[in-house]
């Protein structure tokens, strides 16, 4: 039983993933979207965010923190100075998850793992939502409308 057992061991020892999470995070910082299974995608995510949380705080022990994990100095670099800063205003939800397809050979399912970019881009989830809303609040008072013309027909 895996009770209160947390993360996945994706069939490699410790130090294979330890590793393996380094190489899609560093990626990830550097070329702002990586391409790999959903699996390997959802077992970093939260690394990513916590990273982003911690580059956010723009500190000496925070870029040495950095430092211990990705062993990368332009890694860690870019991390504080260039994405920390879009992030500033946000709390969380720093990337996002875009379902590709499944791959030929396994049919495992491939994602995008991207960082989000704009405004627009951030807010594209709460405006959307948004926008479904008032489509469905316009349809509704159609709808009630025609009701009440309908009745109103039968009335006469």
């Amino acid at each position: 039983m895996r009770h209160r057992v947390f993360g996945r061991k994706l069939g490699r020892s410790y130090n294979e993933r330890k590793a393996l999470f380094k190489s899609l995070i560093s990626s990830l910082i550097i070329h702002g979207e990586i391409k790999t299974t959903e699996a390997k995608a959802k077992a970093i995510r939260g690394l990513v965010e916590k990273l982003i949380s911690r580059a956010k705080q723009k500190t000496l022990a925070a870029r040495r923190l950095l430092l211990a994990f990705l062993q990368n100095k332009e890694v860690v670099s870019k991390l504080i100075e260039e994405i920390a800063p879009r992030f500033e205003n946000r709390q969380g939800g720093f990337t996002r998850i875009l379902r590709i397809g499944r791959r030929r050979g396994d049919q495992a399912m491939v994602v995008k793992l991207k960082l989000l970019e704009s405004q627009e881009e951030m807010l594209g989830d709460k405006n959307l939502k948004l926008q479904e809303e008032k489509i469905k609040d316009e349809e509704r008072e159609d709808n009630s409308s025609l009701k009440e013309g309908k009745k109103a027909k039968k009335r006469k």
